[in-house]
């Protein structure tokens, strides 16, 4: 037994001595990690360089204003098209089809005008009434100035359009203004319009396709309409958020003083909560039962931009109400097999709430944390704007008739006198889109890939020094003999000032090695979105094998990189030696982690769930007038599920923020715990760091200890 034991430990690593001068978190230590630390400088400088780059030569007006065909702002101040800040399509029938229309890029001539058409009209018809021809005039080429010129050679030389059509503005662009109804597509009431060169056109000609055109609109509309949800409903959203942190925070006071008893409510109300929400969706299911057009199957529906149409089927409420039935069963089977590790962990939990209690400035470290997340998330939204912005307007040929130089790049200053004139008479230069043919600009998805690839590195550096921060200021906590007479003044600061000053580069390595793995995982994606039209099935399997792995390999990366940093908090050790530590410990407590440390992870989720859950129940009754005594408060929407899911959302978000220091507590304890076993075995001579309550239970409802000690001699 006692071979079995040592050749268990030699492959795990040799366990913790005995030490009598350890007193928990090493002070006198030294900077880990320096080259790491370095690099991590360079490549925040280099980055600095990038934005400046990108904020030198980047122009955001390029998203925000529409261009016209001379590659002009329209509505751009102190330029001639001031007072001008629609786009105006000559002939919007060559914008191919919806997905050309909402990537604005038509290869017909746009101007600006200062409001959209609103009738129809042909030129020739306009040419002999001069009150329609000055209105015509409007949505000519600014150089058009020959009222009486010749109109069929006015639209031969692409100076005015041919027809005027009844538009609506959509981000600053004129589009017809189509309607569909009962499956036809019409513009005005009409469903043909005159296309001004003595023809009749079908107004489905305007865009590919009465079904995409649907699509289009419907999109369209849902934006509107959820936008105008959120202007209507955003307070309501806000007081939602403050109820989850409320309830949040008294959640974890109530853990504090009363974490048992709080831990079986919890259960009970999390498998209450979701009881409730199977047998409502099993009461709609039944309601819907004979009436009309409920028993459709989502699969022949189709997709439809108005959610509220799923609700009227029973298979949406059959779903619903399968996935909470699966989701409850889990829960209880899970609760029946740990239920005498429960007390165990609610043990642990008790543990972590004392510590909170003495080091209570650590409830409000994740502000810090989130703060600096926000930080780095603004500064490379910024950066990818201005760098998507940085581009040169590209002009290219365009012809009505075949012409051997169509779609390539020309130069509107010097067109009008090169051959391409006299190869293709009709032939005109116009904006296509902003791009360029410059190292610079080829060197543009470069500079993006850096600024993507330094986002993933500072965020996991930020996450890793507030793990970092907690750890230390918790070890510092179980460490002390006497609790909280020895607990170091400050622990929190403490902590947050070891880890900047002797281990950013250990900080640096781990999250580097995590946003190495999740940018190859970002450019797997993108083979997979290119591969997506391949028939190759062979690349299509390697590629979900690979996704798969790398996806397994985060996951793990995270876990090793989370108890890598509280042994670096403790020990002050570099990343590698910390990891290794770390790994081994764990692997020599493996059914302590999977019958302890896991279940006071459920237990902690259960928490967030409940949170959630609690605030989303409260949620979708408010925003559906379903309590009677604010009935009348709740505002009028159109989609009551857009305040619903923004205040779930955001509820999991700050639960996770606050149970976020639980989990941290939890762990650090947990490894302070199984190194306290090691290194002593609760003799008077060497006495347990953990409080007499976690010792009575966890010694006594856990494996017995690892008798490390005889190996220790």
């Amino acid at each position: 037994m006692g071979g079995h034991r040592d050749g268990y430990y030699s492959k795990h690593g040799a366990p913790q001595k005995y030490d009598p001068t350890f007193k928990g978190p090493i002070y006198n230590r030294g900077c880990t990690d320096v080259i790491c630390c370095i690099l991590l400088v360079l490549a925040i400088a280099g980055y600095v360089a990038v934005g400046i780059v990108a904020w030198s030569y980047g122009d955001p007006r390029k998203l925000i204003y529409p261009t016209d065909s001379r590659g002009q702002f329209c509505g751009q101040e102190g330029t001639s098209n001031e007072g001008k800040p629609f786009l105006f399509y000559f002939d919007i029938v060559k914008c191919a089809s919806p997905v050309a229309l909402l990537e604005f890029q038509c290869p017909t001539t746009q101007i600006c005008v200062s409001e959209c058409p609103d009738r129809f009209l042909t030129y020739l018809s306009a040419y002999s009434s001069s009150q329609e021809l000055e209105y015509y005039r409007n949505f000519c080429v600014p150089e058009f100035k020959d009222l009486q010129k010749d109109p069929i050679q006015v639209l031969k030389d692409n100076e005015c359009p041919a027809v005027l059509i009844p538009s609506t503005p959509l981000v600053r662009r004129c589009f017809p203004s189509i309607q569909v109804k009962n499956g036809v597509v019409m513009v005005d009431n009409e469903t043909t319009y005159d296309d001004g060169q003595g023809g009749v056109r079908n107004v489905t000609e305007l865009l590919e396709g009465a079904k995409k055109a649907n699509l289009v609109l419907e999109a369209r509309e849902l934006a509107m309409k959820i936008f105008e949800d959120y202007t209507v409903s955003w307070y309501w959203i806000i007081i939602g958020l403050v109820i989850a942190m409320v309830a949040s925070l008294i959640f974890i006071i109530l853990l504090r003083f009363l974490a048992g008893i709080i831990v079986w409510v919890m259960i009970v109300m999390v498998i209450l909560v979701l009881g409730y929400g199977i047998f409502h969706c099993y009461m709609e299911y039944a309601k819907l039962k004979g009436e009309a057009g409920s028993d459709v199957s989502v699969k022949d529906l189709g997709f439809q931009t108005d959610l509220r149409v799923y609700l009227h089927l029973r298979q949406t409420w059959l779903a619903f109400m399968i996935i909470l039935s699966i989701v409850e069963v889990l829960i209880v089977l899970l609760l029946i097999f740990l239920r005498k590790r429960i007390l165990i962990a609610i043990a642990l939990i008790k543990e972590a709430s004392r510590a909170i209690g003495h080091i209570m400035m650590s409830l409000l470290f994740p502000l810090c944390t989130f703060f600096l997340l926000c930080l780095c998330i603004a500064y490379w939204a910024s950066t990818a704007v201005f760098l998507a912005t940085s581009n040169e307007a590209v002009y290219k040929v365009f012809n009505e008739s075949t012409c051997p130089l169509a779609g390539q790049p020309c130069e509107p200053a010097t067109f009008n006198t090169s051959n391409i004139t006299t190869l293709c008479p009709d032939a005109q230069c116009l904006f296509a889109f902003y791009g360029g043919e410059t190292a610079y600009h080829k060197s543009l998805i470069v500079l993006q890939f850096f600024n993507l690839f330094m986002f993933f590195w500072l965020i996991n550096f930020v996450i890793a020094l507030g793990q970092v921060t907690l750890a230390g200021a918790f070890a510092s906590y179980y460490w002390a003999f006497k609790k909280p007479a020895d607990i170091p003044a400050f622990p929190l600061f403490a902590a947050f000032g070891r880890a900047l000053r002797y281990h950013t580069g250990s900080l640096a390595f781990g999250s580097l090695i995590l946003a190495i793995v999740q940018i190859i995982r970002v450019i797997l994606e993108y083979l997979d979105h290119r591969l997506k039209a391949a028939e190759n099935k062979v690349a299509k399997f390697l590629l979900g094998c690979l996704k798969c792995c790398f996806w397994c390999l985060e996951k793990f990366i995270k876990f090793l990189n989370r108890n890598a940093y509280i042994m670096i908090a403790i020990y002050g050790t570099n990343f590698c030696a910390s990891a290794r530590n770390a790994f081994f410990l764990l692997m020599r407590n493996i059914i302590r982690v999977a019958v302890l440390d896991k279940v006071t992870d459920f237990l902690l989720f259960l928490g967030k769930l409940l949170i959630v859950g609690g605030v989303g129940i409260l949620a979708f009754f408010f925003f559906t007038h379903r309590i009677k005594l604010v009935e009348d408060t709740a505002p009028t929407l159109n989609y009551y599920w857009v305040p619903i899911l923004t205040v779930i959302v955001g509820s999991y978000l700050i639960a996770h923020g606050f149970f976020s220091v639980y989990g941290m507590c939890v762990d650090t304890l947990f490894l302070c715990f199984c190194e306290d076993l090691e290194r002593n075995d609760g003799s008077p001579e060497r006495p347990y760091y953990m409080s007499p309550e976690l010792s009575e239970i966890l010694l006594k409802g856990t494996l017995e200890p690892s008798k490390s000690t005889d190996s220790q001699g």
